[in-house]
Order: structure tokens, then C-alpha cells, then sequence
């Protein structure tokens, strides 16, 4: 069923429209012998205060981070705490953990953003086909990491990023290139903001700069934290699952009314990279 008074659809970045950064996070643990999901819980266990969660707002710069991440992810009384926690609440029986590890924050981020670069072909063509019905706003809300090096860029201080960094990190084109930024009306990336997802005010930041209300938009994230907030701002929202991009590009296919599926090519298949 079409909603005629919907006037901007908001899409995540990484885990919708790019691949997501967590499927490398994912082989790095079992690489490493963690049980499933042992980082992605100590990342999102550590609230606002974790390295992570202060690069995306833009509070740090990238080699602080390095340092910090790696601190936080080698931090196994905290992380066997809040995994057993994990456990419990999904009631599923906690392996053995690791009572001791060291985790590179460099080697891990970098292979993170390395594999994030490719698009998804799915919600790429929506994205294009929506543009070319001229009847919605296509807005970007990304926990995202481009401040620091924008800002950087911008006033041509010596802490900017190396070239040889941008290449290990795959930014040769910075964190976020043009030809991604340009899809959208408007780009607001947290590191930009300040704020991040699932903070109430990034939401509204997004829709008061855009000209819409909460109600006006259609929200697509990988992230169920992230769209809680979206629906109970009123915004009408779209689980994307990692490798099920198809099934939510069809249920915005529905709500808007148009085409947004057929006739993706077999070429369009092997993705593209940013």
C-alpha cells in the first residue's frame, strides 16, 4: 500500500547502502577465535563513551582512535561481562571466552572500511530510480566517520590523514566520495553533526534542515536500535538484514508506489566499488 503524504525516504550508509563494515568485524572473530558477535557486543556495550562511538560523533582523531579501539576491544573483563549478559538475554548457552587478547585497532578498522566500499546494487538502482521520479527527497543519516578528515581537508592542518592511510583504509577518495555524497538532496554524517544514531536529535536535525517532519519520511537501517528511535519519531521504517537488501527494496517498492526492482542486471549483480 502506497503512502501519498511520504515526501523523503532516509537511508543508512554502511549496512544498506554500502556494504556493512560488521561482516568484516564478523571474520576478524573468528579469525581470531571469539565466539559470534563477542566485538560487535563490546562496541555497542561501551554506550557513548566507547572509541567508537566518539570517532562517529567526530571527538577524536583517527590515530587517537586506533589506540583507543583497540584498548577498548582487548578489554575482556568488561567484554566477557557484557557477552555472558548477550547470552543470557538471547538465552543461548555462553562458550568458553578468551581471558586474554590483543586486538590492533588499525588492523581491525582498516579491514572494516576496506570491505565496506562496495555498493549494493539493489538499493543503488531504488536510489536512482527514486531520483528519477522528481517526487521524494533522498536524505542520508550515517553514523559515519568523514569529520576529521573533511575538516582536516578544509583548513589544511598537518594533522591530515597520509595518502598511505587513505589507501590502507580504502578512502582514496576520503571517507565518503563524492559520487556517494552526490546520490542524496542531503548527507548528514555524524562525525559532521556531533550527534549519532540513536540519538533522538539526530533524527530531528536531519528532518528540520530538510524541510520535512519525522512523519514525512520512510527510514531504511540495518540497525534495530536505530530504527526504534526513527518509529517512534513517527517515521514509517524498513529493516534492511545483512544480505536481504531485495526483500526491503520490495516493501519500499510498495509503500511508494513505483518500480524500484526489475531488471537489475546480471552486470549490476557484482556490485560496485566506491
Amino acid at each position: 500500500m502506497s503512502l501519498p503524504h511520504i515526501k523523503a525516504i532516509i537511508f543508512d550508509i554502511g549496512g544498506v547502502v554500502l556494504r556493512s563494515p560488521f561482516i568484516a568485524l564478523a571474520d576478524f572473530e573468528r579469525e581470531k577465535g571469539f565466539p559470534s558477535n563477542y566485538l560487535n557486543v563490546s562496541i555497542a556495550s561501551r554506550g557513548s563513551s566507547g572509541a567508537w562511538q566518539k570517532f562517529e560523533r567526530g571527538e577524536i582523531p583517527l590515530h587517537v582512535f586506533y589506540t583507543a579501539f583497540g584498548r577498548d576491544l582487548s578489554d575482556t573483563i568488561n567484554g566477557n561481562m557484557w557477552y555472558k549478559e548477550y547470552c543470557a538475554r538471547k538465552d543461548i548457552v555462553c562458550p568458553e571466552l578468551l581471558e586474554q587478547v590483543e586486538v590492533d585497532g588499525r588492523d581491525l578498522f582498516g579491514r572494516m572500511m576496506r570491505s565496506a566500499s562496495t555498493y549494493d546494487v539493489h538499493i543503488l538502482t531504488a536510489i536512482q530510480r527514486i531520483r528519477a521520479a522528481g517526487r521524494w527527497r533522498i536524505i542520508a543519516l550515517t553514523n559515519n566517520f568523514g569529520g576529521y578528515y573533511y575538516q582536516n581537508q578544509s583548513t589544511g592542518t598537518s594533522q591530515d590523514i597520509p595518502d598511505s592511510e587513505l589507501q590502507f583504509l580504502g578512502w582514496q577518495d576520503g571517507p565518503i566520495p563524492q559520487h556517494l555524497r552526490g546520490l542524496f538532496d542531503g548527507f548528514y554524517d555524524s562525525s559532521e553533526v556531533g550527534l549519532r544514531k540513536p540519538d533522538t536529535d539526530f533524527y530531528i536535525h536531519a528532518c528540520k534542515d530538510s524541510g520535512i517532519k519525522p512523519e514525512e519520511a520512510i527510514f531504511l537501517d540495518d540497525i534495530g536500535t536505530n530504527l526504534k528511535t526513527a518509529k517512534r519519531l513517527g517515521m514509517a521504517t524498513i529493516h534492511v538484514p545483512v544480505g536481504s537488501t531485495l526483500q526491503a527494496v520490495k516493501q519500499l517498492e510498495e509503500m511508494l508506489g513505483i518500480d524500484l526492482c526489475s531488471s537489475v542486471t546480471e552486470e549490476h549483480l557484482n556490485g560496485a566499488k566506491l
